[in-house]
Formats: structure tokens, C-alpha cells, sequence
């Protein structure tokens, strides 16, 4: 079955206390919790306490690859990743997202791929790297991550597909899903309008439908075959006005998951329709034919 949980992201800057609370009231079945400079994203009793209050199980963890989590847990990007998978697992979570390196970071990019295998079997979760985007700069697109931004060109085992770091590449979202076959386990559920170098510069995590991706398509190609993995929300509600208006966003975000991961029903095999009593006395004084 598809879980559909929502990321911390979506009500950032608000502390992770917040995130719980409207991913309850949305009723989303889950969280994603991204580590940020905020402490109680980073230890794992505080994150089971309010896990286990709000009755919302933390389906995976979102490494602080980010340029604003540059200092967290030190500047090693393997330790982040060693620490983020340990943190998944003391919580429960069943997978870790975490970005291709930056270009400069050039001895981390080398042992990227080894370190995700590695740590991931140490610490017995699925470290799905996620897809990103090329940087524009200049009137030209540059080469940001390393080895790339596109993880179908990476010896890896787990991939989570964003649609809005799709749409900002260019790519069409279920296209990529069918590519990466069983190696998609993680969506970040969102949707974007344009491609870089096509008038849009910004990951813009709309609300799915609002944008040009195939989400809903998606979606349901998952369903259909049986994908069991998670869809996490990961929408920017930062121009909501109220406290309301964020939790009719989420709501929208979880329904229109919902709708399209549903899974129809079996049809029920025609039942043979039994003889009647004149049928039978009929057929008995008839001759039969030949």
C-alpha cells in the first residue's frame, strides 16, 4: 500500500512540533522530517516522543544537504550521511533522501555512491538518491552536482523522484519513473511549470495539478503496478495567509494523492446463471441436437 506522508519542508520555518501537528489534522499517514539547524530534527528520542503523541509514524529522513544546513553535524558530508541513516533507523524510517554531492565537493563526490551502499547496509535503510537540477547561470546551464543531478546515470540502488527538480530539468516525470524502474522507492510529491533556460529559475514546489507535470499520470502508473513505496509531500505553503488557508493546501496536496493512488477494485467474475426448473423438464423431453 502507498503511504502518503508530508515533509516538515512544507510548513518550514515552523519547528517540527508544528509539522506534526498539521500533518495530523491534514491526515496525512505520515512525516518526513528533514534535518535542519533546529536540534529536535536531529535527535531521535525527541522525534519518537512526538511521533508516538501524535500517532504519526516518521516514514523517512531528509539528509542536511542543504547550502542553509552546511554546519550540521560538521562539515564531513559522509558523517552527515552516516548520521542521517543511524537517525532513520532509531526512528523507524524506512528511507533516507539525500542529494548528489555539490561539484566542489570533489573527494565526497568520489565516494558518494560507495558511502550509500555502505551506510545503507550498515544501518539496514534505503538511502534513495534524489533527482535534481541543472544551475543556470549567465545565459548557460552548469554543472552543479556531482557526478550529476541525474541519478538514473548512477549505480545506485534507491532513487526518489521530485517533480518539481524534474520540471526545473526538463524531464517528464513518468518518462523518469518507467527509466528507473524498481529503483524509484521515494516521491516527493509537488509539481513545477517550466524548465531552466525556458524563463523559469526557481524550484518552485507548487501544489500538484497546479503545474505542467504528468503527477497524476504518475501516480496512478505507480498504483497500478503495485508500487509500495512512499509519496511525501513536499509543497511550499509559505504564501498562506493563515493558519487555515496552509492546512486547506495540505489537504488539497493529500486528496489529490489520494485520489490518484487509489487502486480499483477487482472486478467480480460473471457467475453462471443457474437453469430454471421449466428449462431443465424442456431439455429433458426434447430430442438433442446435433
Amino acid at each position: 500500500m502507498i503511504r502518503i506522508g508530508m515533509s516538515t519542508t512544507c510548513v518550514y520555518p515552523l519547528e517540527p512540533e508544528h509539522a506534526f501537528r498539521y500533518a495530523k489534522e491534514a491526515g496525512f499517514d505520515g512525516i518526513e522530517i528533514m534535518v535542519t539547524q533546529e536540534l529536535t530534527t536531529q535527535v531521535a528520542e525527541g522525534l519518537n516522543e512526538m511521533s508516538e503523541r501524535w500517532d504519526l509514524p516518521i516514514l523517512s529522513i531528509h539528509a542536511p544537504v542543504l547550502l542553509l544546513t552546511h554546519f550540521v553535524w560538521g562539515r564531513d558530508p559522509r558523517v552527515k550521511l552516516d548520521r542521517t541513516a543511524e537517525l532513520a533507523a532509531a526512528v523507524g524510517a524506512e528511507a533516507v533522501v539525500v542529494h548528489p554531492p555539490f561539484r566542489w565537493q570533489a573527494t565526497y563526490a568520489r565516494e558518494f555512491l560507495p558511502a550509500v551502499r555502505e551506510f545503507s547496509g550498515a544501518h539496514g535503510v534505503e538511502i534513495a538518491v534524489e533527482n535534481m537540477f541543472p544551475w543556470r547561470a549567465a545565459g548557460r546551464n552548469m554543472k552543479a552536482y556531482a557526478p550529476g543531478w541525474d541519478p538514473r546515470d548512477m549505480d545506485c540502488d534507491a532513487v526518489t523522484l521530485d517533480f518539481s527538480h524534474a520540471s526545473l530539468s526538463g524531464v517528464d516525470s513518468l518518462e523518469y519513473a518507467k527509466d528507473l524502474g524498481d529503483r524509484l522507492r521515494h516521491v516527493h510529491l509537488c509539481d513545477g511549470t517550466g524548465a531552466i533556460g525556458e524563463g523559469q529559475i526557481f524550484d518552485e514546489h507548487l501544489l500538484p495539478g497546479r503545474g505542467t507535470q504528468p503527477v497524476a499520470e504518475t501516480l496512478r502508473w505507480l498504483a497500478d503496478r503495485g508500487w509500495n513505496g512512499s509519496v511525501v509531500a513536499e509543497i511550499n505553503t509559505r504564501k498562506a495567509k493563515s493558519e487555515a488557508e496552509r492546512l486547506d493546501l495540505l489537504r488539497e496536496t493529500l486528496a489529490f494523492a489520494r485520489e490518484h493512488t487509489a487502486v480499483a477494485p477487482a472486478a467480480e467474475p460473471e457467475r453462471p446463471q443457474s437453469e430454471s426448473p421449466l428449462r431443465r423438464a424442456i431439455d429433458a423431453i426434447l430430442p438433442h441436437r446435433h
